[in-house]
């Protein structure tokens, strides 16, 4: 007598269900609310205590000093400044960075390749979810940043609306610089596996190397303008001019690239690994 055993195959998990999973994951991390709460009031401040500066100082600028700062886009230039950027990416990296790292760090990671053996969709899943959640995060920071600040300055009769000419592309590179800033720490979390050197990693590779690049030479230039840090410099207003200017084009071309480069290094550091 033979005895047949049907053999069950477990169905593949969709990639809805993979983000749906990845969604809760992220979201179950109790530092993930407080890392966006904390890093929104921190850029809003920068913009918001710039534009108060011009406020509070308003009177001591002489008349011509006063007409130029509406004319050089000074008044839009509060609306996010260096400083926030700055703060932008190193919020948008750490998070980017914890998403890969915090698994790794308590062993979770086995149990999930093991439940999801494609790994390759699962990377995906979540660099989908995790540029959703930073677009989201930067578009309320760039958004509000706007408001307030141009807020303060209308007290002054020198805010500007959402229809001067550079105001929309600056809220909108402001708020992308956030989704490309976490993909490319969740890159860096993923080669490097440990929090401290992604982290770390994400500071030297996003902010100190474009910003010891020289603009006077056309190499240190051209490898400045690859940075997004320098692309956002530039859809913001500044760095049109110089030796080796550059378009606006090239630098959204610039936030695609390290998004797109950033989810392939991903996939391929963790596919590479046994863990």
């Amino acid at each position: 007598m033979t005895t047949t055993i049907a053999s069950v195959v477990e169905p593949r998990a969709r990639f809805r269900d993979l983000v749906a999973s990845e969604w809760l994951k992220l979201w179950s991390l109790r530092s993930t609310g407080w890392s966006l709460l904390l890093g929104a009031l921190a850029v809003v401040a920068f913009n918001v205590g710039a534009a108060w500066d011009h406020y509070r100082y308003w009177f001591a600028y002489d008349e011509a000093s006063r007409v130029a700062f509406v004319a050089d886009g000074l008044a839009l230039g509060d609306a996010f400044t260096g400083n926030a950027a700055t703060v932008l990416v190193l919020c948008s990296a750490a998070m980017g960075a914890v998403a890969v790292v915090g698994e790794y760090g308590s062993g979770q990671v086995r149990t999930t390749f093991a439940a999801v053996p494609a790994r390759g969709a699962l990377v995906s899943a979540r660099a989908l979810v995790l540029a959703g959640v930073q677009t989201g995060f930067g578009a309320v920071v760039a958004g509000g940043s706007f408001w307030a600040s141009q807020a303060v300055l209308s007290l002054r009769g020198v805010g500007v609306s959402p229809g001067h000419p550079g105001a929309v592309r600056l809220v909108v590179a402001s708020a992308l610089l956030a989704p490309v800033c976490a993909l490319a720490g969740m890159a860096l979390g993923a080669v490097l596996r440990r929090g401290a050197a992604a982290v770390v990693g994400a500071v030297v590779l996003l902010l100190l190397l474009p910003m010891v690049l020289s603009e006077e030479r056309r190499l240190t230039a051209v490898l400045a303008h690859t940075a997004p840090f320098r692309a956002w410099h530039r859809l913001a207003g500044e760095g049109v001019a110089g030796p080796f200017p550059w378009s606006t084009g090239g630098a959204w071309s610039v936030y695609g690239a390290w998004a797109v480069v950033a989810v392939l290094v991903t996939v391929v550091a963790v596919r590479r690994r046994d863990q």
